[in-house]
């Protein structure tokens, strides 16, 4: 029998060996792709509010960096407030007419808008392009339509949690809604490649838990139980660590598909929150 060798095994562990730094490298340096996707399905605008009855102005305004941001204001009658909507990393804002219609039918004026690299928005996406593009559509809500920031609620789903959350944490707005969020990209990705040390290798922060420490505003977190993309455990985690006064929704349905499979449910919780947020700026 021959003696055992690490000289006889070793080309039998360079493939797969080869096969995780590439995966590695991968990783490390196609990250943006990974996170951003503007073109799924499409960087084009499939459809315009009108098509389902919301009256709203195409506009555009300019990042503190020069990039020229597109989006939609849509007004509502006799607004309650208005609701500043951060989307998640696919698709563009032709891909939330869903929302859009249930916010207006909420008495919510909306301006939602299509970071750098999506849709007609100039640029190409990064974490601090992102924003610059959060503050550049909060500065046109106040300074372009003259809203007090006080009366302008915060709105974001998936990727948009964090930006909207790094935008609360740094104004004193009405409120700050969390749907579909993570705590951070590294925690995220930690769950979904748990045999690559991702902590390490992330280049992007996104970190929501760690921006809510420093917001001052009531939070509402909505998150699905069946979520398939972000597990529910982030939700639970944004709102253990999130401010008083905080409100916790739990809705049924998938990732992009939990807000109209619970509707009702859904729809029911905004109101609730959009009354105590009323009461309280009143008060």
């Amino acid at each position: 029998m021959s003696r055992f060798s690490f000289d006889n095994l070793w080309p039998y562990l360079l493939i797969p060996l080869a096969a995780y730094i590439f995966l590695l490298a991968v990783l490390y340096f196609y990250q943006s792709r990974l996170l951003y996707h503007p073109n799924l399905p499409s960087r084009q605008l499939t459809a315009l509010p009108d098509s389902m009855g919301m009256e709203f102005e195409s506009v555009e305004f300019m990042a503190e960096d020069g990039v020229k941001l597109h989006g939609w204001y849509i007004p509502a009658g006799n607004p309650r407030a208005t609701l500043l909507f951060f989307h998640g990393n696919a698709g563009n804002i032709s891909h939330r007419l869903d929302s859009l219609k249930l916010f207006n039918d909420l008495q919510l004026s909306v301006l939602i808008f299509d970071y750098r690299g999506y849709g007609l928005s100039q640029g190409t996406p990064d974490e601090a392009g992102t924003y610059l593009d959060a503050e550049a559509a909060l500065r046109y809500l106040t300074v372009h339509r003259a809203i007090d920031p006080r009366r302008i609620i915060l709105f974001g789903r998936s990727l948009g949690g964090s930006i909207a959350a790094w935008l609360a944490a740094r104004t004193d707005v009405m409120g700050l809604i969390l749907e579909s969020a993570f705590t951070s990209v590294s925690d995220l990705a930690a769950g979904i490649y748990p045999i690559f040390p991702v902590r390490r290798l992330s280049r992007f922060r996104y970190d929501t838990l760690h921006y809510l420490q420093s917001v001052k505003v009531p939070v509402l977190v909505i998150h699905s139980r069946g979520d398939e993309i972000i597990p529910v455990t982030h939700g639970r985690r944004l709102y253990a660590h999130a401010p008083e006064p905080k409100h916790f929704l739990e809705i049924d349905g998938g990732h992009n598909d939990g807000f109209l499979l619970s509707r009702s449910r859904y729809t029911k919780g905004l109101q609730d929150f959009i009354d105590a947020l009323t009461v309280r700026q009143e008060s």
